[in-house]
């Protein structure tokens, strides 16, 4: 059973209400897109690239499918799959746009066989049954609507196609946790700050981690909005973990 998360005072909470949080989104990451991909490997010290390449294992694409990496940001996870079988057709998309304009700029110096658009996860602009597979990496907890996000990636995957979703997580063993968390909140969001020049991005961070309904909850969820075989995979003693299921 998981701890109960640990939220932050509502005095400094910088989480948005559900009907306000797709604009926060977006402006944030609109906002820190400059410096994402720098801060990503400065703050996990590069842990995050091999987080994304499990994920795609996970993922297992095979060539000639079409992949939807939803929340792409820059195109990190989109850009690892694309790399591996040119014959693999990737679609990044995002609700912001500056960190779209990253992700192409990175695609185009890649030659990757990946493109970019804008689109929310509680309405994706696709058939339904268009894509083959799908991820998606440290974006579920930013959906306004989670069950709503979750219904969504499931409609617009293909009869037994395959979604692998990465997230943070809280680590259980408390001689990682205690030092993870004090990380987390007090030292990170002080070093994302400096470098991005936004008070609240990387408080959100935390925030929104701790409030994310992780391990056997977001299983449940997922089993919930029509995924079935559903799986979780702790990374790194717990501080990820990857969702594994198919439809």
């Amino acid at each position: 059973m998981n701890a109960p998360a640990r939220s932050a005072s509502p005095k400094t909470s910088v989480l948005p209400e559900a009907d306000e949080k797709r604009a926060f989104v977006r402006r944030m990451f609109d906002g820190i897109s400059g410096t994402y991909d720098v801060l990503n490997r400065l703050l996990s010290v590069g842990t995050d690239v091999v987080w994304r390449r499990k994920t795609i294992d996970t993922l297992a694409p095979e060539s000639g499918e079409h992949i939807l990496d939803l929340a792409t940001g820059t195109g990190d996870l989109g850009l690892e799959v694309a790399g591996r079988d040119p014959d693999v057709v990737v679609t990044g998309a995002d609700i912001s746009t500056g960190m779209l304009r990253r992700g192409w700029r990175k695609s185009r110096d890649r030659s990757a066989r990946m493109s970019f658009l804008a689109g929310d996860a509680e309405c994706l602009p696709f058939a339904s049954g268009t894509f083959d597979a799908l991820t998606i990496g440290f974006g579920i907890r930013n959906v306004a609507e989670l069950d709503l996000g979750l219904s969504e990636m499931v409609r617009v995957l293909k009869p037994g196609g395959r979604a692998a979703i990465l997230e943070f997580s809280q680590p259980r063993n408390v001689f990682m946790r205690t030092p993870y968390l004090f990380y987390f909140r007090n030292v990170l969001p002080n070093i994302g700050r400096l470098v991005s020049r936004d008070s609240t991005a990387y408080r959100y961070l935390y925030e929104s981690v701790m409030q994310f309904p992780e391990g056997e909850v977001f299983c449940s969820r997922m089993r919930e909005a029509g995924f079935r075989d559903v799986t979780r995979q702790p990374l790194s003693f717990g501080i990820a973990t990857i969702y594994a299921g198919c439809t």
